[in-house]
């Protein structure tokens, strides 16, 4: 259907963005967004919350089936909103302004980048199977901000000068263009899917291992309570599903968006459920779940168990391209959403601007980068996700409450895609991601609360911003 933003809320400054991904780019984009460093580091704090192997399998299943529904419920918008920016143009379209600022506001300051980070700092800490990453002395190591005991910005230093290297080299490779970007993206993300069917396979032809390990199927932990430790267990699961709806944030780059982009956002999700599913199954049969929670990098120790050493070194290298592949894709979509910002006059006017040559949002880029960067000296790869993630899914929410506003602001509208079980996949998903909003801001207050400060410090810059547009302007049709 047609989308045609309101005239004011184009820059001056800026060019059309090249249409010029098609559907294997959209699914490959979206497993890319998703399989990152989580699936090889975060089964053991599953496995010591839950203790139970049915447990465990059920919080992966439940948490993929939760991220399958946000997809199917985020993709029928897709379909209709298909403007660059993702889930800030549907807030725009659905919500308020403040609310679309919010939400890109958060996606800058701590959800995409402290991502960005948090991820490349994975591939850093993996990087020193192979070589040592210099430290300074322990004095030094130990230095925190004021007021801020748990951020120590010069504690590994090595390591987070590499993560540091690794964000802006890949904020370059997209600077020259979307296309060298998504054929990036593409290999990185073919690469990390054979890596992870090799772990399948070999687990289960070579580990040696049993199925008495996926059992007992049920049962209570020893905390006692079963819903906080699954509902404690389904944070790291969410985070390593995290990023499925961020293709919607080029959406203006891939060709028939109303088609591709709800069939990437499905196919590339349900992929990856299938694959995490087997994964985890695979972990289970060669270590029993004790050993798993015990376990500092499971993927690697369950590698050794199958191929002695050389298992180790494969799964450092795996988690490297992984891990590499998901700083790429965020860099490739995130500054979309800056750039969709800036063009409605909500952010910094330069970030509209269009590369005369490689027709990227160039300089949104760049901003993303360096913020990033200096988001790696504040934490540890825990600490960082930590923060994202409650914020993240207090927008997920209210994104999947859109889908009811949709139909009811637009009754007629013909409609390429449909969310199927309609309403019951997009109430389920509200009414489970409230509960886990409600359950980690209980859970891990401190963290929470973090992420929730850096969402509403947005407040003054949003009032700042709109100031600047006069007069004021409205997306009222798409």
């Amino acid at each position: 259907m047609p989308n045609s933003p309101h005239p004011s809320s184009q820059s001056p400054t800026s060019e059309p963005l090249n249409r010029s991904l098609g559907l294997p780019s959209a699914i490959l984009i979206v497993m890319g967004l998703i399989i990152g460093s989580g699936i090889f580091l975060t089964p053991k704090d599953i496995a010591a919350t839950v203790q139970v192997p049915g447990l465990m399998i059920f919080v992966w299943i439940v948490s993929g089936l939760l991220t399958l529904a946000g997809a199917l419920t985020n993709a029928e918008i897709a379909s209709e909103i298909t403007d660059t920016g993702g889930q800030y143009v549907y807030f725009r379209v659905l919500y308020k302004d403040w609310m679309a600022f919010l939400y890109g506001w958060t996606s800058f300051s701590v959800y995409q980048t402290a991502s960005l980070a948090a991820i490349a700092v994975a591939f850093a800490e993996y990087s020193e199977y192979f070589v040592t990453l210099p430290h300074l002395s322990p004095e030094l190591e130990a230095w925190h901000l004021p007021l801020f005991e748990n951020i120590k910005p010069l504690e590994n230093i090595g390591i987070k000068l590499l993560a540091i290297a690794a964000i802006l080299l890949l904020t370059a490779v997209n600077y020259f263009g979307v296309v060298l970007g998504a054929i990036t993206q593409n290999i990185f993300t073919a690469a990390k899917v054979l890596a992870l069917a090799g772990v399948i396979v070999f687990a289960f032809t070579l580990g040696n291992g049993s199925v008495e390990n996926f059992f007992p199927l049920w049962g209570v932990p020893a905390s006692g309570n079963l819903l906080t430790a699954i509902g404690v267990a389904m944070i790291a699961a969410l985070w390593c599903y995290d990023g499925w709806n961020n293709v919607t944030y080029i959406a203006g780059e891939i060709k028939e968006p109303q088609r591709n982009i709800p069939r990437g956002l499905v196919l590339g999700t349900l992929a990856t459920i299938v694959i995490y599913m087997l994964t985890n199954l695979a972990y289970l049969y060669v270590m029993p779940i004790h050993e798993i929670a015990n376990s500092k990098l499971v993927a690697a120790d369950v590698m050794r168990r199958v191929l002695g050493e050389a298992g180790g070194a494969f799964i450092a290298f795996t988690v490297m391209i992984s891990t590499f592949g998901i700083v790429n894709s965020t860099c490739l979509t995130a500054a979309r959403l800056y750039y969709a910002m800036a063009k409605d006059k909500l952010f910094f006017q330069s970030f509209a601007d269009i590369h005369p040559t490689y027709r990227t949002p160039g300089k949104a880029l760049v901003a993303q980068g360096v913020w990033a960067s200096l988001l790696t000296f504040t934490g540890n790869y825990n600490q960082l996700f930590s923060y994202a993630i409650f914020a993240a899914w207090i927008f997920y929410t209210l994104g999947a409450v859109g889908v009811f506003i949709l139909r009811k602001k637009f009754p007629n509208a013909q409609r390429a895609y449909r969310t199927p079980g309609y309403p019951i996949v997009p109430a389920v998903f509200v009414i489970v991601a409230t509960l886990f909003v409600l359950n980690t801001l209980v859970e891990q207050t401190a963290d929470s609360l973090v992420g929730l400060l850096l969402v509403l410090v947005g407040i003054p810059f949003y009032l700042y911003w709109k100031r600047q547009v006069q007069p004021p302007f409205r997306r009222e049709s798409f």
